[in-house]
């Protein structure tokens, strides 16, 4: 069993930055893709990030709303994923769970319980 942990929501302002972090509770393989999902109120859940990891260095995966403003990253040794959220928009309000799993996360083994990220507008 594998919990994830994830750190580092709150409330920013319309074009402000967070970055949220996720923990592994033990060390797992880095064949596993690590990343983010994230759960607006009345919506359904919406991929946002994801990092998988081969011989050849990371790979990343990002939803089309946030292309461009959102880095993932990945630190294997620590077991840790981070979301850096840039310029971030009132529409990015929403509970951000951490996954772990495979196929760019189509498959999720284990969920993180969620963080709030409220932005302002």
């Amino acid at each position: 069993q594998v919990q994830l942990v994830e750190s580092g929501g709150g409330l920013v302002q319309t074009g402000g930055s967070l970055r949220l972090s996720c923990a592994a509770s033990r060390r797992t393989s880095s064949s596993y893709d690590m990343g983010w999902f994230r759960q607006a109120p009345g919506k359904e859940r919406e991929f946002v990030a994801a990092i998988s990891w081969s011989w050849n260095g990371a790979n990343t995966y990002y939803g089309d709303s946030v292309k461009g403003r959102f880095t993932i990253s990945r630190d294997n040794a620590k077991n840790t994923v981070n979301l850096q959220m840039n310029s971030l928009k009132p529409e990015d309000t929403a509970v951000y769970y951490c996954a772990l799993g495979d196929r760019g996360l189509a498959d999720v083994h284990y969920w993180g319980k969620g963080t709030l990220v409220t932005v302002s507008s």
